[in-house]
Order: C-alpha cells, then sequence, then structure tokens
C-alpha cells in the first residue's frame, strides 16, 4: 500500500524520501538501448552519443519525468583480457547517461543495491540543498535494500555528472559515476550534428586481481574513457563537413590534458553550458580536471586521427612502478639466470620498449592473468603502441548522416602518406650542433 508520504514525493512534494517500493521497472545496460534509438535531431538538440555506454529511458509520469538508478555490483571488461568486480548503475560503469532538457521536472528513483549505504550527488546541478546528495549533511544515507527520491526542476544547461557522495573513496574507485547531460529549452545558435561524451577515469587493477583496489592514490594501472581502455574504446566517428561535439568529465584523481590531432577545435562550454561565442577559445590540448567537464567542437576533416589524453602514461596499460631503468643496459646473460627464478621472464628494454609489444603479440611474454598488455592495437600500417585513454576520430566523405559504426581504417588519397626513402643510416646532411 502506498503512504501518504510515497504519494506526497511521487506527486511533486519536493522531498527527498524512502520509498516503500519499487516504481519503475530497473534498467539495465543488458535490456536497454545501447543510446537513444535514433540520432535524429529530437526538438531542439541532438541526442547524445555515449562511448561505449548507453542513455538511461525515462517514463513521463504527471508531465515529471522519471528515471530509476540501480547502484549495484557489477561484472565488467576494460578490455577483451581484463575483467573486474566494479560498482556501478544499471549493469554498467559508468552508470547510463542521464540526458534532459533545460526547464523539465525530472524524478529519480535510486535503489541501493550494495551491502552498504549510498548516496547520489548531481555535480554542478542547481537544485535545492535536501536534493544535492550529500550522506549526513544534507540527506539520510541511503541504506542497502531501499530506494530514495530525488526530485527537482532544471534551471539550467550543460555537461554535468553524478556520482556518489557517501565512502567516496571506495564508491567512486571502483566505478560509481555517470554523465548528465542538459540541452538547452530554445536549442543553440550553432547547432551540433554529432554529441559525444565520456567521463575519464582511473583505477588499481593490479596484475593478476580481479578487484579494483580503493586505497590506491597515485600509482593507478589503468586509465579510461568511459571504463573502457584502448582498443577497446570506440571511436568518435563523423560525417567530413560535420560539427562534433564531444563533451568530457573528469572523476579521475588526476588532470587530464586531453590532445586530438587533425584540427583545432574550440572550446566552447562546461558545467556552465555553452559559453557565449566571446568566450570561445581555438586549442588542440585541453586540460580537463579533477571535477570538472569541458565541451570540444570541431568540424571534421577527413581521415583517421588520434584522441588521447597527452600524459604518456596514461596512454598506457598495466602500468608497473619503481622499475628499475633497463634503457641503455646490456642485459645479456643475467636473463638465463632471472629466469630460473621467474620462467617466462624476457629481458627487454636496453633500446627501448617497443618490443614489448610485439612479444606479447606473438605470444613469448603472457604476463599475469587479467592483465593487459602494457602496449596494444594494430593499424594498417603496424602496431600502434598505445593503451589506456587513447582513441581515434574516423571521419569519412561517405559516411551517411545518422550512421556511427566504425567505418574501417581511412584509405588515405595517393601522395598523402609519409614513406620510407633510405635505409642507409648515413643518409643526407643533416646539421647537427655541436657540443
Amino acid at each position: 500500500m502506498t503512504s501518504r508520504r510515497d504519494f506526497l514525493s511521487y506527486t511533486g512534494a519536493g522531498a527527498l524520501v524512502a520509498a516503500s517500493g519499487t516504481v519503475t521497472r530497473e534498467v539495465r545496460a543488458k535490456d536497454a538501448p545501447r543510446t537513444p534509438q535514433t540520432h535524429a535531431r529530437q526538438g531542439n538538440y541532438t541526442p547524445i552519443r555515449t562511448l561505449n555506454g548507453w542513455t538511461l529511458p525515462y517514463t513521463m509520469k504527471n508531465g515529471v519525468k522519471e528515471f530509476h538508478l540501480v547502484a549495484e555490483e557489477i561484472e565488467h571488461e576494460f578490455a577483451p583480457g581484463s575483467v573486474a568486480k566494479c560498482w556501478g548503475y544499471n549493469g554498467s560503469t559508468p552508470g547510463p547517461t542521464i540526458e534532459a532538457v533545460e526547464g523539465d521536472r525530472v524524478r529519480f528513483l535510486v535503489t541501493n543495491g550494495l551491502k552498504e549505504h549510498t548516496t547520489i550527488h548531481w555535480h554542478g546541478i542547481l537544485l535545492p540543498s535536501g536534493m544535492d546528495g550529500v550522506g549526513g549533511l544534507s540527506q539520510p544515507q541511503i541504506g542497502p535494500g531501499e530506494t530514495f527520491v530525488y526530485e527537482f526542476t532544471l534551471r539550467q544547461h550543460g555537461t554535468h555528472m553524478y556520482h556518489p557522495h557517501a565512502d567516496e573513496m571506495t564508491q567512486m574507485a571502483v566505478g560509481m559515476m555517470g554523465m548528465f547531460i542538459i540541452h538547452p529549452k530554445q536549442g543553440e545558435q550553432v547547432k551540433i550534428d554529432r554529441d559525444y561524451c565520456f567521463l575519464t577515469h582511473n583505477w588499481a587493477l593490479h596484475p593478476g586481481t580481479y578487484r579494483p583496489d580503493p586505497s590506491v592514490m597515485v600509482d593507478f594501472d589503468l586509465w579510461t574513457f568511459n571504463s573502457k581502455v584502448f582498443p577497446a574504446i570506440d571511436p568518435v566517428v563523423a560525417r567530413t563537413g560535420e560539427r562534433v561535439r564531444v563533451r568530457m568529465g573528469n572523476l579521475s584523481m588526476w588532470n587530464h590534458p586531453i590532445h586530438l590531432h587533425g584540427v583545432q577545435f574550440w572550446v566552447t562550454g562546461s558545467d556552465g553550458g555553452r559559453w557565449p561565442k566571446s568566450l570561445w577559445r581555438p586549442e588542440t590540448t585541453e586540460i580537463v580536471g579533477v571535477g570538472q567537464t569541458r565541451d570540444l567542437e570541431f568540424v571534421a576533416v577527413p581521415g583517421d586521427w588520434a584522441f588521447h589524453c597527452h600524459m604518456s602514461h596514461h596512454t598506457m596499460n598495466a602500468m608497473g612502478h619503481e622499475i628499475p631503468n633497463s634503457l641503455g643496459v646490456d642485459q645479456s646473460g643475467i636473463d638465463r639466470e632471472i629466469q630460473e627464478l621467474l620462467p617466462g621472464f624476457i629481458a627487454m628494454g636496453k633500446h627501448g620498449m617497443a618490443e614489448h609489444q610485439e612479444h606479447v603479440d606473438m605470444g613469448h611474454h603472457s604476463g599475469p592473468a587479467n592483465t593487459l598488455a602494457m602496449m596494444t592495437g594494430k593499424g594498417p600500417y603496424g602496431n600502434i603502441e598505445m593503451g589506456g585513454m587513447f582513441t581515434t576520430v574516423k571521419v569519412r566523405d561517405d559516411l551517411k548522416r545518422g550512421d556511427f559504426s566504425d567505418p574501417g581504417w581511412y584509405d588515405a588519397p595517393t601522395g598523402t602518406i609519409a614513406s620510407r626513402i633510405s635505409s642507409d643510416p648515413n643518409f643526407g646532411h643533416p646539421p647537427r650542433r655541436k657540443m
């Protein structure tokens, strides 16, 4: 039986309360649409495309958009060969993207499927204090098995996030977060053809383990776009000449200088909404600080373009720390002695680490269980030698509008690919600085 308290909360009374039962069937990643079913313009906006993610459906109830989030333990794959027990929402980490429009009245049913309490903080959203989601300060904690309701009117637009404000060190470290996109009610003066989003995060999934370590502060093993590492991260796909926006949120514990090859983009917005054009600035690299969001916009030009964090160790997998420097070291003979203690050891690094991927790909160096190779990925011209926060922007002249499928590798026009003209290390007469 529905109590008076439940009735008031569902009819827009605005109080945050514990609900007596499930009102909306929980939607999880495995049985939900990957993103909105159409990417054609809807009203005044273009729907969001979440890299490797999906958008949470809602139900209209008496003029209110009602969403249902479930906090729960999940099994997550960072890339083929690495699966972990993480926490997320509705079957995925990050949780599904929430998409709404400025002026909407929204209601969130939040069910706690964890064994400890939780809350949800609506990061950057303007709302009543009691809806802000800080456990113990602005609301009671949501206990295991309980469902709370949040309800408020959206009074802004922009790129936002959601995450727990209870046992943050653990809950965020193991994957509990998501994007919250609010489109402007009046539309946008400069129209967007494709609108992407993703979250940056870091993980301490130590070699050979299956559960992230929330106690790590700095020495992380995996750096992700939407909880995936290269080469498992979706490409950003566009048609030549389309205007593309990429919305990025950072809920990791480090800042990320995000660099896009091939174009000079404009930084146009944040959780403060799309900025006035007078504040737009051209860049090729933009630092997204911890707790910040940034919107990048560009006009797509044909090619396959790298898109990545410019901290080199953030584009590698299974990061090792405090390892002796082997650069320039002759390890001949020593490797056989080490192999007696560590069967399978291969001496590497005298001339650099490019050989690492070759050894792994050839099966010479398998590594610990459930642990990804440091460098990976193959392109049309050989090994890409990347990992972590790296993906591609793929732009084609003949791509159909609304087609987000991977078009394969770019067929570069004749004469536009760098090529070998000599194999002689003493070729030519290059000037050198004399010491």
